[in-house]
């Protein structure tokens, strides 16, 4: 699944506010992932029809590496029980900062990140901020484009 940050929340509610907010925020749909009781989300669509089996695979994918099984069951369980999980795939340092504040603002149970290292082509948002258009276009043609900041 590629790097990502994952919160565990009480309820499907709260859960679903963070999802609104990361997407408020500007962060793509697909990028954004919610997985409950009350909607199972990806999870729903592994190919077990037991829900707990279901969340089992889903879980699995989102923390393959062996050294996450605790992960792995510790998000199974949540859901299992009634919490919600909410999954976001950010791209560059910028967006992982912006969707940690968001997804610790409303009191998670916890947070696990996945692979934020390695992330190889996520340099969508970064500190520099300039645009790569900004980059790429000559000087003269920016000006005619925005002459206001001439």
């Amino acid at each position: 699944m590629g790097a990502l940050v994952a919160a565990l929340y009480k309820d499907h509610a709260t859960a679903d506010q963070v999802r609104t907010a990361l997407i408020q925020d500007g962060f793509a749909t697909d990028r954004v992932q919610l997985t409950s009781p009350d909607e199972p989300g990806p999870a729903g669509l592994t190919p077990s029809s037991d829900p707990t089996a279901q969340l089992q695979q889903y879980f699995t994918q989102v923390f393959p590496e062996p050294e996450e099984t605790e992960e792995v069951a510790a998000f199974v369980d949540g859901v299992s029980h009634g919490n919600a999980a909410v999954v976001v795939h950010p791209r560059g340092d910028v967006e992982v900062e912006r969707a940690l504040s968001i997804l610790s603002a409303s009191q998670p149970i916890q947070v696990r990140e996945h692979d934020l290292a390695n992330q190889t082509m996520e340099r969508a948002a970064s500190h520099d901020g300039e645009t790569m258009v900004g980059k790429v276009v000559p000087e003269g043609i920016k000006q005619t484009l925005n002459p206001r900041k001439a």
